[in-house]
């Protein structure tokens, strides 16, 4: 119901912008050689200069004319995907798919819902990426926030973590294909490969980790579905659905040797061994 309002209100207030310009009051005229107004960004945006937000032009007539920056258009598409691009580059993809994997193994449905799962996935991320965001932070935000380097400096410094990060979690196959479609050479240290390689190389090798970790989590769920299928359609009961009968067993086996500790400090060990 919230997220239904939220966007009904996304909704209206987009449909309220035009009415708000054209309603405000006529400016007065000024000669048509009068110099345009413009409305920079605060000095603490990105580079000494700032991003020019607005750019206010006054027409013949009295009519103002609006143009929003070009550079304010595309870093606002770029913060668009950045939650996305961020995600990729850390320990979410594995540890999601992995979740998603034990509930099919369970057999619950929608329990747990996908927000506990996003949430658990998540604090889960923060916990594995702590060392990385920190390292992160050390080498490249705080030295830029203090004036002792430019951001063209501390991109790489403060990039340089992750990089290494997901090249010690990408297999030398997948880093190896990845840089043959590239058409480079083999590169010498992790600090050569680039982030158009490491990115997608990266990304396999988790996807391939994940799935072999969602194997393991279904061998133990199967055998008791297979044995309950079994026993049912030994004692006639064909119509009985193995899953009902199964569910309460595989709930109970999962409780009794501790799963969700188990499964979770697996996943976390997974990225330090």
């Amino acid at each position: 119901m919230s997220a239904r309002l939220l966007r009904c209100g996304l909704v209206l207030l987009l449909a309220l912008l035009p009415l708000v310009a054209f309603g405000a009051p006529p400016a007065t005229k000024v000669p048509a050689s009068a110099p345009a107004v413009s409305m920079p960004a605060s000095p603490a945006g990105i580079g000494s200069q700032g991003i020019p937000v607005l750019s206010v032009h006054d027409a013949p007539g009295g009519v103002k004319n609006w143009t929003l920056s070009l550079q304010m258009l595309a870093l606002l598409t770029v913060l668009t995907l950045l939650p996305a691009i961020v995600l990729m580059m850390t320990s979410f993809t594995r540890i999601i798919i992995v979740l998603g994997f034990l509930r099919q193994a369970l057999g619950t449905q929608s329990t747990p819902p996908n927000q506990v799962l996003l949430g658990l996935a998540l604090f889960l991320t923060l916990f594995v990426m702590s060392p990385v965001l920190n390292q992160s932070y050390n080498q490249g935000v705080k030295p830029y926030m203090d004036g002792q380097m430019s951001a063209e400096q501390a991109l790489p410094a403060a990039t340089a973590p992750f990089k290494h990060f997901m090249l010690d979690q990408t297999r030398e196959a997948d880093l190896g294909l990845f840089t043959k479609l590239a058409g480079s050479k083999p590169y010498t240290s992790k600090a050569d490969v680039p982030f158009t390689v490491a990115m997608p190389a990266f990304l396999t090798s988790e996807l391939k980790t994940a799935f072999q970790m969602g194997f393991l989590l279904f061998i133990p769920f199967l055998i008791i579905d297979i044995v309950v299928a079994s026993v049912l359609m030994s004692m006639g009961m064909m119509m009985v659905s193995p899953s009902i009968i199964s569910l309460p067993f595989k709930i109970m086996l999962f409780v009794l040797v501790d799963g969700w500790t188990l499964l979770l400090g697996t996943l976390a060990g997974s990225f330090y061994t």
